[in-house]
């Protein structure tokens, strides 16, 4: 079994998508699919994020399924192109980090790379993860910049980008920095969490990093997600946009 191998193989890194998200707000365009299989520009959205880590290198993937993850293994198998899938299918609603936990006997590198299923954004990665075996943080969050971060809030960080607040949805207006849903963590923070507990990442696991150095790696490529029904819209566009500019 394969991973991402750089030149370093003490930097070998695990890569896992979170794949089981009910997708409410979606209900009434995708309803009889999980919210990674819904289609965008003629594919499910979830060959995105696959072909981005093809490009980037790596070679097997895990994605963390549950509702409905029956569908997403009918529909890729054991194999996507050159890239080797295995499953972790959660026994019932973890939430993030609680489906983290349960994938942890599939993780046997000391770093991992994590996707959020839902969105994307068009980043070197490979820049990220050489940043992140410079610097040897905890953990790392990509960070996107968007003209307008209400719907998603801010993260707020110091010179050295060391994470030291998340603003709430909502509450400013304008040009900011958000967590884009890529993160890179060392296989420890993973061992801690909890297991067998529903748990967030965003909202139990990060607040918690703060204070012991959760940094963000800032990236201005184009982002998108498809939690909403307008965005999800948004997103047929966005991708040919890439394709014709590639």
């Amino acid at each position: 079994m394969s991973y991402f191998i750089p030149p370093d193989p003490d930097k070998t890194v695990t890569a896992l998508i979170l794949a089981g998200g009910l997708g409410s707000r979606l209900r009434t365009i995708a309803a009889d699919h999980p919210k990674v299989l819904a289609p965008v520009a003629g594919r499910p959205f979830l060959t995105y994020l696959l072909d981005q880590l093809i490009a980037t290198g790596f070679r097997h993937v895990v994605l963390c399924t549950g509702y409905k993850g029956k569908q997403v293994k009918k529909t890729f198998g054991n194999n996507y192109n050159n890239l080797a899938i295995q499953y972790s299918q959660e026994p019932e609603p973890l939430g993030t980090g609680g489906a983290l936990r349960f994938a942890l006997p599939m993780i046997h590198t000391k770093s991992v790379l994590v996707f959020n299923g839902d969105s994307y954004v068009k980043s070197k990665l490979q820049e990220f993860l050489v940043w992140y075996f410079e610097k040897k943080p905890l953990a790392a969050l990509l960070l996107a910049r968007l003209s307008d971060t209400r719907r998603y809030g801010q993260v707020e960080f110091d010179t050295n980008v060391r994470v030291i607040s998340f603003e709430e949805k909502g509450a400013r207006l304008g040009l900011g920095w958000i967590n884009a849903g890529v993160y890179l963590f060392n296989r420890s923070l993973i061992e801690s969490i909890p297991d067998g507990k529903p748990i967030s990442l965003e909202l139990d696991i990060f607040p918690s990093l703060i204070a012991k150095g959760l940094y963000g790696f800032r990236c201005e490529d184009a982002f998108i997600d498809i939690g909403t029904p307008e965005s999800y819209a948004e997103a047929e566009v966005f991708f040919k946009k890439l394709d014709t500019h590639s």
